[in-house]
This record gives structure tokens, sequence and C-alpha cells, in this order.
């Protein structure tokens, strides 16, 4: 029989960071799509840096990276579900209340993962503990 409370403590602080990587790279493709056009997404043809989406990119990539890296993992994922809540409210929400009609789910699961991120942490492999042990709280 399997010893369920021995694979939490081995795994979880392991998956909390695949989950970590995987959230970030993921949420790092819709600011690289806006501010280098890569993947290319016509929609983003004319963006302009200074304007509201361009602004979000500049989050996006940068905050992708940080939490992607577990470099201030807390206050970075922080910023960023802040910034997935206010995109649901302006782009999404006006299009009707349900998020699977609004195409507002990715919005609505990054606002969650991140704010999850935020109070638990990066995880067992960050850039953070790497750099310097007394640094976890931020990671």
């Amino acid at each position: 029989m399997m010893d369920w409370m021995k694979i939490e403590e081995e795994w979880s602080s392991h998956l909390l960071s695949v989950l970590r990587i995987a959230t970030a790279l993921l949420f790092l493709e819709h600011g690289t799509a806006k501010l280098f056009e890569f993947p290319h997404i016509d929609d983003f043809d004319s963006l302009r840096l200074f304007s509201l989406s361009g602004v979000a990119g500049v989050i996006e990539v940068a905050g992708g990276l940080l939490v992607a890296l577990g470099l201030f993992t807390r206050p970075a994922a922080f910023i960023l579900s802040g910034e997935m809540a206010v995109a649901y409210f302006m782009v999404h929400a006006p299009l009707g209340f349900f998020p699977i009609l609004n195409n507002g789910e990715a919005a609505v699961f990054y606002c969650f993962a991140f704010l999850y991120l935020s109070v638990a942490g990066g995880g067992a492999w960050t850039v953070d503990r790497l750099m310097r042990p007394q640094m976890r709280e931020l990671s």
C-alpha cells in the first residue's frame, strides 16, 4: 500500500515548481505574441507599446519570465494575478457572464493560478533558492 503522506512530502514542492514553470511559460506566450510577434497573431499587428495591450505585453513578458525562473515568484505572481483580473473584467466580462461564452476562461484560470502561486511560492526549483537561501520567503 502506498504511503500518500510520504509521497506528498517528497513530491509536492517539486510538482509546485512544475506547475509554476508550465503556467508561466504558457502565459509568457501572450506577451511575446504582443511584443515580438511570436507566435504571430494578426490582432497584434498594429500594437503600440504604450497602449493598454502593449503595457500588458510588457507585464506578461517580465512577469512570465520572473515566475518561470522562480525569481521573486510571490510578488510577480501577485501582479500577474491582478493583471488577469483586470483583463477579465475589462475585456471578457462585458461580452457576457459565463467565461466559456465570453472567451475568458484562460484569464480566470491564470488569475487564480497566479494568485495561488503568490501564496504558495515557487516550490523546490527556483532561482531564488539557488542565489540565496534567505530569499525563500519571496520564492
